[in-house]
């Protein structure tokens, strides 16, 4: 039997859990210092501040805006600070943080997915207009896939891994 068709939200869903896997596995192995080598100057950019960044924004995306929790605070600091890249420092303590973080978000954002099947019901999220749940979902494959290609040249540069 071959591949099976699965419905909409399956198929986003399993896309944004690739992409999920992907980062974790351009993490795996390193260091703390590693983890928070930055790419170029200017840029705070490390896969420490990425691992942070992307459990912010499963937080919002998902907590805030599908779920409707209003605000339901930021993990490294307020809105416009930067704090996920910028406090992304060689500390096995944040690295142990920043991972527990993103790991419950991403668990949070796939239990309401699992249970929501609606694709086109809609959330009002205020500056960005009203969403459908497809918009978000796509979104997010959007933030990861972007991040993925951040995290391949960072990974490349600490240890050459590449892939």
């Amino acid at each position: 039997m071959g591949p099976q068709l699965l419905s909409e939200r399956d198929n986003y869903v399993d896309y944004l859990d690739s992409r999920r896997e992907a980062f974790a596995r351009k993490c795996e192995g390193l260091a703390p210092e590693q983890l928070a080598t930055r790419s170029v100057p200017p840029s705070t950019m490390s896969l420490l501040g990425m691992i942070r960044h992307l459990g912010e924004v499963e937080r919002i995306w998902f907590r805030r805006w599908l779920v409707g929790e209003g605000d339901p605070g930021r993990l490294y600091g307020p809105r416009g600070a930067d704090v996920d890249w910028d406090g992304a420092v060689a500390d096995q303590a944040l690295v142990d943080e920043a991972w527990t973080n993103w790991r419950d978000e991403v668990a949070f954002s796939k239990e309401w997915l699992a249970a929501h099947d609606d694709m086109d019901a809609t959330v009002d999220c205020d500056h960005h207009g009203v969403l459908n749940v497809r918009d978000i979902v796509v979104h997010m494959i959007e933030e990861y896939a972007q991040h993925l290609g951040h995290a391949d040249l960072l990974r490349e540069a600490i240890d050459g891994q590449k892939g």
